[in-house]
């Protein structure tokens, strides 16, 4: 996939996936975080692993400094990701995580050089938080602590995000996204060696479901940060607010209030406009 709008196209395949995987995390919500957390390592681990050993391309990979931060981070992100889905509505840790693409953005214009913000960006990253803060606001489950694990897991994401893009001159995409299953195995395999709580049935292939459709989804998104630049691309990730949105209600009957709908929607109206101005004013060099 390649052309102008590859990196766009990457993330809005990637965002599908990461929804679909989300549902399953959803369904399994009984099961403890760092036990799916682990189940989905696992099964990406051995696909990936097993893709990079069968093109003869190097299992460690070689920026290991961006490696090891991606992992770690990605590893947070996931796992504080993971916990408010299990306990608050979907679409709600959704929008609340997706604040993602802010937190990368900022890490990209101070550590990546890319271009600088202008005030109307600030104010739009503004609204957005605004947006967030008004479904925890309208919403009784969803508590200041809930709250604070989804921005963890924002923060968390937005530094694994950065350390993708860091190595898109160095390491093959699924080469970076190993890193995160090397470091997410142990890490939660050792809690959940002591928290076990075995899957039964058709749980089996839920869980079997989370690893496979979320490789997919982490290869796709590595691709679409190895496209161009970050404040294009991410806030594409919004899309997956809309898809949560109709899941969580269609399938969990979760329904949200007016008020958090609205929302959802400020933040997704917001991450868009500046993403259409960040376009506009890199257009505009261009042209002169």
């Amino acid at each position: 996939m390649t052309g102008p709008y590859a990196g766009i196209a990457w993330m809005l395949l990637a965002t599908v996936f990461y929804t679909a995987a989300n549902i399953c995390v959803k369904a399994l919500g009984h099961l403890p975080t760092e036990e799916l957390v682990f189940l989905r390592s696992v099964v990406s681990l051995v696909l990936a692993g097993g893709w990079l050993l069968w093109k003869g391309k190097p299992l460690l990979g070689n920026n290991r400094k961006w490696l090891v931060v991606r992992g770690v981070f990605g590893t947070i992100g996931l796992a504080t990701f993971f916990h408010t889905i299990r306990h608050i509505p979907l679409a709600s840790a959704t929008v609340i995580q997706y604040l993602s693409p802010i937190f990368t953005v900022l890490l990209a214009w101070r550590f990546d050089g890319q271009q600088a913000m202008r005030p109307v960006q600030w104010a739009l990253f503004g609204l957005a938080f605004v947006g967030v803060l008004m479904v925890k606001g309208f919403d009784a489950r969803v508590s200041w602590w809930y709250l604070a694990l989804g921005l963890t897991s924002a923060a968390s994401a937005g530094v694994a995000y950065l350390a993708t893009m860091k190595c898109r001159e160095t390491d093959h995409p699924v080469g970076v996204v190993i890193w995160f299953h090397l470091i997410a195995v142990p890490v939660t395999g050792s809690v959940t060696a002591f928290t076990w709580v075995p899957p039964v049935g058709w749980e089996w292939g839920l869980a079997l479901a989370v690893g496979v459709l979320s490789i997919v989804a982490q290869i796709a998104m590595t691709f679409a940060l190895h496209q161009g630049q970050a404040s294009t691309i991410m806030p594409f990730k919004y899309v997956g607010a809309v898809l949560a949105f109709v899941a969580s209600l269609l399938l969990f009957d979760e329904r949200l209030s007016g008020w958090a709908l609205a929302g959802i929607g400020l933040t997704i109206v917001a991450v868009t406009a500046n993403t259409l101005l960040k376009r506009r004013s890199a257009a505009a060099p261009a042209a002169n």
